[in-house]
């Protein structure tokens, strides 16, 4: 798993076109301020490290959150990191499961369409640890 993470002022998105036949129709358009923004590539193998990797994931995501004491996050599926790809179903599966958990940790969270490419507006903080990437 490989997580782009941004400590944004302002996210917007809005769906634009499907990509995946199975994921319900959907036309979204949110934006969200101050808030930290995970771009999330699944890759082939993940699903065999169990739940420890999603673990791992959610402390790192906690992680750049607190640190400028973000209480909103975003999860955006971004199949550009890595050369290989999960099987959309577990990445799917993998997204509402870190949605879940930082909603119980007391975070706000907005997740991007899955199965979408999406338009969006990104405006990220200056300090270099507002952008940070982690191979998992």
């Amino acid at each position: 798993m490989k997580l782009l993470m941004f400590q944004a002022k302002r996210f917007w998105f809005r769906s634009f076109s499907k990509t995946l036949e199975f994921v319900e129709d959907q036309e979204v358009e949110q934006e969200v301020r101050d808030a930290a923004v995970i771009f999330i590539h699944a890759e082939a193998g993940d699903e065999a490290q169990g739940p420890s990797l999603l673990t791992k994931a959610l402390k790192n995501i906690k992680w750049i959150a607190n640190k400028r004491g973000l209480k909103n996050v975003v999860l955006h599926s971004f199949t550009h990191l890595a050369d290989t790809t999960a099987p959309p179903e577990y990445a799917q599966r993998a997204l509402k499961t870190l949605a879940a958990r930082l909603r119980d940790a007391g975070y706000t969270v907005a997740v991007t369409p899955f199965g979408y490419f999406c338009e969006w507006d990104l405006s990220v903080y200056g300090e270099s640890l507002a952008k940070v990437y982690k191979a998992l």
